[in-house]
């Protein structure tokens, strides 16, 4: 009996000690140390890994993959280091237009046609898909519908149509057997067809010196088939916000915007994926925002939940700083879109737009001076909160890399 009680005696003191170490400051500080921390290299100094050590620690030891943290003499805990470049790229807010004058025409859906053997379409029986884009027929390049018009308006006897088209990347060949003749003069292939998209988004960075780009934050997918779009010859173009449409019942609300004239053209378009829109600025553009300077990146380990800023247009042309929080980042090991949990809290913005509204993506998130990401997604029934993207993801997309700076400039 004594020593039952003894038992529960000392474990319940050793409980209590338990406990009260762990409230002790340097085990605090201890179960607090990061299992990673970030080292930004200029290329001639690395900012100082006792920077983000608790005072109470020390470094002591430092290779080029980790480093040793101690207490006194003691080693307590080995800190992965994670060598990132340092560079300055301009933070972009502005609305811009985007043309995507896509390689061919675009595949949208079938419709039957007669062909004497009942109906049906000659184009699927082909083996022709949505979403496949149509570069050539009987070998003639098509770069818009009214080329393939032209096409089949030619008085060729012949039935069949040869169709070079692009698939997943690939170019495949197909026959069009039984293409019948229209009352109004010209084949019929039994399917619908248009011409390449045009939007509004958001211009997330440029790098000053290569002329290298990122915008959108998200992939330019095709309204009818869904799938990401094919570039060709592909441009960006100013773009001014005539008017917001708020959201409502679980709807996204959307910039309402207008594309400039081809002489306004700003860049080229020669990426686009689920991380935005990428290529090249002309040497002659003018994107500039009225004191708005270079700034470093910031990664996404340097990302802490709180205040920050997005840049964005609401009206006309001009660019403004609006408040939002962090309401969450997680550092990712492999590339994703949806790295940061935003709120907006301004109010200001909230009564103008409602939150996030479609053409918002893109827009560049600032915090401590540094860009760290871009607004990427709405929450549909939530939209003064959605999605951010960590900006190394866009940077790397957009091939930006120190050694091209350092030779471009030299």
């Amino acid at each position: 009996m004594l020593n039952d009680w003894v038992r529960k005696t000392v474990g319940t003191l050793l409980l209590i000690a338990l406990v009260a170490v762990l409230f002790i400051e340097p085990v605090q500080q201890w179960t607090e140390l990061p299992d990673e921390v970030v080292s930004v290299s200029t290329g001639e100094a690395e900012l100082e890994i006792e920077e983000t050590i608790p005072a109470s620690f020390a470094v002591q030891g430092e290779d080029e993959e980790a480093v040793t943290v101690s207490a006194g003499t003691v080693p307590i805990k080995k800190i992965t280091k994670l060598d990132r470049p340092h560079i300055d790229v301009v933070p972009g807010g502005q609305s811009i237009g985007v043309r995507l004058s896509a390689k061919g025409v675009l595949v949208v859906g079938f419709h039957l046609i007669e062909t004497g053997e009942g109906e049906s379409s000659p184009a699927e029986a082909a083996g022709i898909k949505k979403g496949d884009i149509i570069v050539k027929l009987n070998e003639q390049p098509v770069e818009d519908m009214r080329e393939v018009t032209s096409i089949l308006r030619n008085p060729d006897p012949a039935t069949s149509i040869q169709v070079e088209l692009i698939r997943n990347g690939k170019v495949i060949t197909k026959t069009i057997d039984r293409a019948m003749e229209a009352s109004e003069g010209h084949k019929q292939l039994g399917m619908y067809i248009r011409d390449s998209a045009a939007g509004v988004g958001t211009m997330t960075f440029y790098e000053p010196v290569t002329g290298r780009y990122g915008a959108l934050g998200h992939v330019i997918s095709d309204i009818d088939t869904k799938e990401p779009v094919a570039i060709h010859e592909g441009e960006i173009v100013r773009s001014s916000v005539r008017s917001i449409s708020k959201g409502k019942n679980g709807i996204p609300g959307e910039k309402q915007a207008s594309l400039t004239t081809t002489n306004d053209v700003l860049g080229t378009i020669t990426k686009n994926n689920a991380f935005g829109i990428y290529g090249l600025l002309h040497d002659y553009h003018d994107l500039t925002n009225e004191g708005q300077q270079a700034v470093p990146v910031g990664y996404a380990e340097e990302v802490v939940e709180g205040p920050a800023k997005i840049l964005t247009v609401v009206e006309n042309e001009q660019v403004e700083e609006f408040d939002i929080e962090i309401i969450r980042s997680s550092p990712q090991k492999h590339a994703a879109t949806k790295g940061m949990i935003i709120r907006i809290t301004d109010e200001e913005l909230l009564e103008r737009t409602g939150g996030i509204v479609q053409g918002m993506s893109g827009s560049p998130i600032i915090q401590n001076g540094k860009l760290i990401g871009a607004v990427t997604h709405v929450f549909v029934n939530d939209s003064t909160s959605g999605y951010g993207s960590h900006i190394e993801w866009m940077l790397q997309e957009a091939g930006v890399t120190l050694d091209e700076i350092e030779e471009k400039a030299s």
